[in-house]
């Protein structure tokens, strides 16, 4: 589960390819667009600028170079031409790439146009709770403290948190041990150490924790129709602390 110093450097080197197909994102407006030409633009980006493959592409049966999770769907959403963003949505684009034989992992909640308070107020502890995981990492604590962490800020804002799904580690395969819950208790769990890295990236609901499967085997919804938010980033255990591998341009330590 532990990766050599040159490894890491690799995956780093993925994670920042990673966070400029983000910033490209970034840059849309997503009113208007569908799911699938945002799915198309990246899978071009990813491919002939950024000279990397796509690594959801092809995994497990998929077909596309990222994930869209939209309003009520929790993960796992697979973009349409069909499925077209509304002022008022909020996106969850989840996407790996794989550059040199390494994998990085990384996902973000976007506020489509004019979105009410309540949404907002979702994804932004969403985004917090993430970072409250991953400022738990340093070597010689524990799986345990990470998902307490997410846990006590999730619920301190009246939310549950998705159980059914979890971070992974993550190397020259998209999903490699340990998985790393987004609930639990200080001080159990396996010990991290220098050299694991894995994702952080928790999916929170405004209603009940429950979720289901649609018929397509892909998609996961919340059972009661809430909104769902999610964020995610590779993350590295160094000798002192934790490096953010996908972090993007800006971007600076929250929560």
């Amino acid at each position: 589960m532990t990766k050599r110093p040159e490894e890491v450097a690799l995956m780093a080197a993925a994670g920042k390819l990673l966070a400029d197909v983000f910033a490209q994102l970034d840059r849309l407006d997503l009113v208007g667009m569908s799911t699938m030409q945002v799915n198309d633009l990246v899978d071009d980006f990813i491919v002939n600028t950024l000279g990397a493959r796509p690594a959801s592409k092809g995994q497990y049966g998929y077909a596309f170079a990222l994930n869209a999770s939209r309003n009520d769907v929790v993960c796992h959403g697979v973009p349409s031409p069909a499925d077209v963003l509304q002022s008022g949505d909020i996106v969850n684009f989840d996407i790996t790439l794989e550059k040199n034989g390494y994998i990085a992992d990384s996902s973000k909640t976007y506020l489509v146009g004019a979105v009410a308070a309540p949404a907002r107020k979702l994804v932004q502890v969403t985004y917090e709770a993430m970072w409250k995981g991953i400022r738990a990492v340093r070597p010689g604590a524990r799986l345990g403290d990470v998902g307490h962490a997410i846990e006590r800020h999730a619920r301190r804002h009246g939310y549950a948190v998705v159980r059914e799904y979890c971070g992974h580690g993550i190397g020259r395969e998209m999903h490699e041990p340990p998985q790393v819950l987004h609930w639990g208790r200080p001080q159990t769990g396996l010990v991290l150490r220098e050299g694991m890295v894995f994702t952080i990236e928790p999916m929170l609901n405004a209603g009940r924790s429950a979720v289901h499967t649609e018929d397509d085997g892909w998609t996961v919804r919340t059972c009661d129709g809430a909104l769902s938010a999610q964020f995610e980033h590779t993350v590295a255990v160094t000798r002192s602390g934790v490096r953010v591998l996908t972090l993007r341009a800006g971007e600076k330590m929250s929560g």
